[in-house]
């Protein structure tokens, strides 16, 4: 893994910054790229500004407030139970450790918040690999679908006490 250039800056983020939609529209263009639109569940940016959702970026330092390199959110599902949303790494940025640092800062946020699990809905495909091993590396463990997801070949369920 490579070391990152400057130290990464996580911060909670109102979704004001054009550059973070960019960065999601992206995202949702992968999901749909590497899944059927019936099993996308990426959110947009109406559905990550609902209050029942904190979000964060992740940014190198630098000229015009940085670089976004990284987002991750965290989306209340009841009192103690909270699920991963929208983790990504831009592709020009990944194998430097952004969503090992990312994971990490949610998971502690997760405990903060009083919530005593965290679980998440990935993708089973080869494009989801890299993403499945690193919650596996922190202690995420299979599960069955949770929340409002059903059973569906596209999905992969993941979860973790924090």
């Amino acid at each position: 893994m490579a070391a990152l250039p400057a130290p990464l800056q996580i911060r909670l983020d109102d979704l004001s910054d054009p550059r973070i939609e960019a960065f999601m529209q992206e995202h949702l263009q992968d999901m749909y790229a590497v899944s059927p639109p019936e099993s996308v569940h990426a959110l947009d940016m109406d559905q990550l500004r609902q209050p029942d959702i904190a979000f964060w970026s992740a940014w190198l330092p630098g000229a015009d407030g940085g670089t976004l390199v990284g987002t991750g959110a965290l989306k209340r599902l009841d009192a103690e139970h909270a699920e991963l949303k929208s983790m990504r790494t831009s592709a020009r940025h990944r194998g430097q450790g952004i969503a090992r640092q990312v994971l990490a800062h949610l998971l502690h946020e997760a405990r903060t918040r009083g919530f005593s699990r965290v679980s998440l809905e990935t993708g089973p495909q080869p494009f989801f690999e890299p993403a499945r091993q690193l919650y596996f590396q922190h202690d995420f463990v299979e599960c069955g679908p949770f929340a409002d997801y059903g059973p569906d070949p596209y999905s992969f369920f993941m979860t973790r006490p924090v």
